[in-house]
Formats: structure tokens, sequence, C-alpha cells
């Protein structure tokens, strides 16, 4: 499969090109700034592209069949709209460009809180929404966009992100949170996050992930 990932010099994107190359795709790294793409491979191509800028992910996107975003927006209380512009312009290019499928990196608190357990959703979301509360929000109008759109999408959603060795497994939900859903490594996000593009039970759903 042709993939692109984007966001490919951030920490689970850089972990989705390599794990991508060790399957065998052929892969387009897709970045601001594609001198810092570090992998090296035959099957590997680096554009760069701005998700905010619609016409420069045209080309990037061009005979892809799939799209693997690990967009991040930076940490912080400040409102941002990389998820859902980014979304809105990769969707755009996707169809230009023949791409059906895209797996999303979203985050366990965008989704329901009616059904997290009690002390969670009183105590740490609370919390949670006061630092990321506005990328959380982004994060939602991301997964509205995706369930208004034609494309094959699925939306992952993680809890903490962890900087340890993967495991090479997890626990997958769609839709309900995950029970005892702590955290899940860097490494085993970027697995899901290509897994989940051959899953078509996942498709146009989205799952939580994690140990």
């Amino acid at each position: 499969m042709k993939i692109a990932v984007v966001g490919a010099t951030g920490r689970t994107g850089a972990l989705v090109v390599e794990q991508a190359l060790a399957r065998g795709h052929r892969v387009t790294a897709v970045a601001r700034r594609p001198e810092a793409v570090p992998a090296r491979h035959d099957n590997l191509q680096v554009a760069a592209a701005d998700v905010l800028d619609r016409d420069t992910l045209l080309p990037a996107l061009a005979g892809v069949e799939a799209v693997v975003s690990a967009l991040g927006a930076a940490a912080g209380r400040e409102p941002t709209t990389v998820y859902s512009t980014g979304v809105r312009n990769l969707l755009a290019a996707m169809r230009a460009g023949g791409a059906g499928t895209i797996a999303v990196i979203s985050a366990t608190p965008a989704g329901p809180r009616g059904e997290l357990p009690f002390l969670e959703r009183r105590l740490m979301m609370p919390v949670l929404d006061r630092f990321f509360g506005e990328a959380y929000a982004d994060m939602r109008r991301m997964e509205d966009i995706l369930r208004t759109s034609d494309a094959d999408w699925i939306s992952v959603r993680p809890p903490r992100l962890i900087a340890r060795p993967g495991t090479g497994s997890y626990r997958v939900a769609t839709e309900a949170p995950l029970p005892r859903a702590r955290s899940i490594t860097y490494s085993d996000l970027a697995m899901a996050l290509l897994d989940v593009l051959d899953r078509r039970d996942l498709h146009r759903r989205a799952v939580t992930v994690a140990h």
C-alpha cells in the first residue's frame, strides 16, 4: 500500500513511517520541514507540505491510497484549529488524489464523558481540560468533520502517551470508553494507526486504544 504519513517528524509520526516501511509499504513522509524526517529508505519519499495550506497538500498526497495523520498541536491553553482545518484540507487533497482511507490521532478526553468512571470524569478531566481543553475541543471539531465526510476514516483516541519501548500489543474499543485505559506507548500507538487502515470493521468509527 502507498501511505502518506502527515506530521512525519513528530514522535508518533516518525514511528509510523518507520513501522510502515518495515511492513513493506511505500511511504510518503509529509512534513513542513522535510529535512527533519529521520528515516532513509528506498520505499520512502519525502514531501514538503503544511496542513493549513491545502495547495501544498495536493502534490504530496497525489497517488497515495491511505493517509495517517499524526498531527499534534503544541500543548497549551491557546485556541487551535490544527486538527479541524488540517483534516478538512487533508480530505480535500485526498479526494483530488484518489486516497480513500484516513486514520487520525485524537485523544480519550475528546470522546464522550458520560460513560467515564465517576472519579475520572469529575476529578481528572477538569484538570486535563484546564491545560489541554482547547486541543480537545478542536479534536471534537475534527471528528465532526470526519463524520460528515465520505471518507473511510478512523479516529484513534489514545490516553496518556509514554516514552517506553513498545509492547507489540494493545486493546481497542469502539465508541465506548475502554476500561482501565491509562496509557499507551508511542510505538504501540503508531502500530495501531497502521493496523486500523485494514480493519474494515473500525472504519468510520472513533476507537480507543490503550494497554
